[in-house]
Parts: structure tokens; C-alpha cells; sequence
């Protein structure tokens, strides 16, 4: 189905050490693990940061825990950054003279930073249901129950500088599947009001994928960061700023059906997710250089079975031609796709070489993947056939994994040297994709930005 990610039991097959994900697997998990979770991963020096520790049986174990701040202890559960600058966390507990160690944390410690909220715990629903009524934010328009949008205030924009990270947080509700998630830059003339109709404009500025999560076991929570320098450059634009309003979007499309029957609490609930996104800059200032930028291509689907997502019917290419109306210096072009397609012999368990061209000639060829999901089993708090029961070995996850649930997408991003004013193409092609039964899709986004 789109944009659900549904497993089948005959995946079982093809992959045997990989189980379905057609359905949960509630499996008590034997082995004896710890998990590390921080009240921020962002803290502004002379604050602090809280941490905590729960074993895998869900009993809280933080006051007779260590913890390590770039492998060295500290004293308690928090921690007070004295410098600027990336610190890693660890926690370690002794439990019958075993000595079991946590996932690692990563904090990033700033002098002066702002945090803009832009969107507080908004209720995601069922992506197939009829629009719920229910009272959104202030200032938030419902899009449908899976997405909702807000316009940036002037007094948010001026907030950020150049140095900019996007966090996405989205909490377990009643959807216990990986699902994909995105954000959205919409612009709007300036003055008018949000429609679909009234924006000229939209570009995807991150996507990532949910774990497979139960509401009532710990963590609860996934945060997704992204880095966003250029998005302050657009917003801060003077030009830009002129012509357009920006609404920032965030979705997630989930289901509940699933969870009604599988997850206590959950039986005839159709909340899904809950999802918080701020901007977090530092206050630094610094000198701006007008840009431009060109969508080129927003969540389109790339499929070989259909003529809307292919140029030829039967291979895996598309084609798309634009306009840079002025020549801009220091231009990058920036690339999101993701693989799905859950059935048998589906994309998302086949690795595939995609090759991205411009003008026509080759900028990349890359193959999504290439890691361990191990770090985000933690997250994956309701039992699945993706992570099983017990860790993966790198080459099972590079087998199969283009994606893991509980991750972001990665945000290519490609130099373009002084790109001159005319006609310009972008094309991308995964010659080797077979979308089985006609099923599957990549969706694509894709635009430029750069210095006029």
C-alpha cells in the first residue's frame, strides 16, 4: 500500500535471517540490555542535561548507573557543558557482575542558541480516515491527519543565523509500524492564506522513517536532526522574504489498525503519532549573500511499471528539465530518495545502484544503506522481524537494509560549481530495479539553491 509499510511473511523466504514484518513479534528478548535517553541533546552552556537509564525489562536503573561524558565519569545523572563544542555519553550498570553498557548519546553544547518551536506535540491520525476535527495549535492548520502546516513569523525567521539544525520528535501513539515522515517548505505570496492551491513553491527539507514503537515501553520518543544551514540563508533572504510567506509542514502517515488490537490502550483509538519540530540556531551573526533557489522535483514517485513515474515504461529513469533564471555561484544540489516497496522480493530489501546525472553528466552513484541499524534498536520498542530479537551483524544489515526504521533519510548534497543562467536537466536512474508484482516506488525531491 502506499506509503505504508507493511511486511509479508514470504519476505521470511528470500531473507533467511531476516523475519517478516507483516506482523509484530511480542517475543520476550532475552538478553539483558540498557537504554540511555537525555532530556535534550541541544544545551546551551551554564544549563544542564538529564539523563536516565531503563533495562530492557523496563525497570529505571538510573541511580545505580555511571555515566561517561567523553569516557569520562560523572558525578550523578546530569551534566553542566562548561565548553562549546560535541560531547559523547554513555551509561554502564553491573548487574550480577556483568557490566552492561548503553547506547551512545550525542550532546551538542552552544553558547546563546534559539530554539523556535514551530510545531508541540501535534496529533497525527489515521492516513486512510476521513479529516478529524479535533482543535489544533494556534496558528496551525490541519492539512489532513496527516500533515499539518504553520507560517513562520518574522520574529522566527530574524531569530536564525546561518548555523542551523531542524529537530523532528515524534512520540509513540497508536501506529506501532515504521513509517515515513517528512518536512515541507511551502511558500505562499506573500499576504495571502495557506491553500494547496495558493503555493507556488514547495521543497522536502527532510524525511526520515519511525521505529517500530509500543506507547507503553520506554523510549517513547525519536529525535531526527538535520542540518539546515542553507534553509536560514533562504529564510533571511530580503528578496525572497518580499515575495513569499513560509509555511512549514510536517507529515507522517500512519495507521492504526494494527496497534488497535496489538497494543493495550490502543483498541478503537485512531491517534497515531505525536510530532514536535523546532529550529535550533546559534546566535551568531554573520554577512548574507542573496540566493536563489529552484525546486526541481518535490516527493515524486520514480517507478518503472507506470508513465507517471518513469520516462520509459519498463526502466527505471527520469528526466527533468528547468530553468536557472541567473547565474549563482557556490549552487548545491540537493537529493532526497528512500526505497519501499514491502511486498515479496520488494525494493526496500534490495540494495540498488542509483545514478544521478546533470547536464548529463554522471555526479554520483550510490547505493542507500551502507550501515548497521543497530543504533536505533533502542527506539524499536515493539517486536519486529527488521531487528529481531537479538543484534544483527553489519553484513546481515548490509544485505538487505536500505533504510532503518528509527533513522533520517540522507540529504545528498552535490556541488555545482558557478552555475550559469538557461536550460538545466536532472536525471536519475536505478537500471537495476524490478518493483515485483508492479509494486514499490521512490519517491524523489530535489532542488538547487545557491549565491546570486
Amino acid at each position: 500500500m502506499k506509503k505504508i509499510s507493511t511486511r509479508f511473511l514470504t519476505f521470511f523466504a528470500t531473507f533467511l535471517l531476516i523475519a517478516s514484518c507483516n506482523k509484530t513479534d511480542d517475543t520476550t528478548v532475552e538478553i539483558n540490555t540498557i537504554t540511555l535517553s537525555s532530556s535534550a541533546t541541544t544545551v546551551e552552556l551554564g544549563n544542564s542535561i538529564t539523563f536516565s537509564v531503563i533495562m530492557n525489562t523496563d525497570t529505571d536503573v538510573t541511580s545505580d548507573a555511571v555515566f561517561y561524558v567523553n569516557d569520562a565519569a560523572i558525578e550523578g545523572n546530569t551534566f553542566s557543558p562548561t565548553t562549546d563544542g560535541t560531547f559523547t555519553v554513555v551509561a554502564k550498570y553491573v548487574i550480577n557482575s556483568e557490566t552492561l553498557t548503553s547506547n551512545s548519546i550525542t550532546i551538542n553544547a552552544t553558547t546563546n542558541v534559539t530554539q523556535v518551536t514551530i510545531f508541540d506535540k501535534v496529533v497525527f491520525y489515521d492516513g486512510y480516515a476521513a479529516t478529524v476535527n479535533n482543535p489544533v495549535q494556534a496558528g496551525t492548520i490541519r492539512k489532513s491527519n496527516a500533515s499539518y502546516v504553520t507560517k513562520l513569523t518574522a520574529p522566527q525567521i530574524a531569530s536564525l543565523s546561518n548555523k542551523l539544525k531542524l529537530q523532528v520528535t515524534i512520540g509513540a501513539l497508536c501506529d506501532n509500524y515504521d513509517r515515513i515522515g517528512g518536512v515541507f517548505v511551502n511558500m505562499v505570496n506573500k499576504g495571502n492564506d495557506f491553500t494547496v492551491d495558493n503555493v507556488t513553491k514547495r521543497l522536502e527539507v527532510g524525511r526520515f522513517i519511525t521505529p517500530f514503537m509500543n506507547k507503553n515501553k520506554n523510549p517513547t520518543e525519536v529525535d531526527y536532526i538535520f542540518d539546515t544551514d542553507n534553509l536560514a540563508l533562504l529564510f533571511n533572504d530580503p528578496a525572497i522574504n518580499d515575495l513569499y510567506d513560509f509555511w512549514i509542514e510536517l507529515n507522517v502517515f500512519g495507521v492504526p489498525y494494527a496497534a488497535n488490537t496489538q497494543v493495550a490502550g490502543c483498541s478503537g483509538r485512531n491517534d497515531v503519532f505525536e510530532g514536535t519540530l523546532k529550529f535550533i540556531s546559534t546566535n551568531e551573526t554573520y554577512d548574507h549573500t542573496n540566493q536563489l533557489f529552484v525546486p526541481i522535483v518535490t516527493y515524486t514517485e520514480l517507478k518503472k511499471y507506470d508513465a507517471s513515474g518513469t520516462d520509459i515504461v519498463g526502466q527505471t529513469v527520469r528526466t527533468y528539465n528547468f530553468n536557472v533564471p541567473s547565474n549563482i555561484t557556490n549552487a548545491k544540489l540537493y537529493v532526497i530518495t528512500s526505497n519501499h516497496g514491502a511486498n515479496e522480493n520488494g525494493e526496500e530489501y534490495n540494495r540498488r545502484e542509483h545514478f544521478i546525472y546533470f547536464d548529463g553528466a554522471l555526479v554520483d552513484t550510490y547505493i542507500p544503506g551502507g550501515k548497521s541499524c543497530e543504533p536505533y534498536r533502542i527506539y524499536n520498542t515493539q517486536g519486529n522481524g527488521i531487528y529481531g530479537s537479538s543484534p544483527r551483524s553489519l553484513a546481515t544489515w548490509l544485505s538487505f537494509s536500505n533504510w532503518c526504521p528509527g533513522d533520517i533519510i540522507p540529504i545528498r548534497a552535490y556541488d555545482l560549481p558557478n552555475l550559469n543562467q538557461g536550460n538545466h536537466s536532472f536525471k536519475i536512474e536505478v537500471p537495476d530495479a524490478v518493483f515485483a508484482n508492479n509494486e514499490g516506488y521512490f519517491p524523489v525531491s530535489v532542488y538547487i539553491q545557491g549565491d546570486l
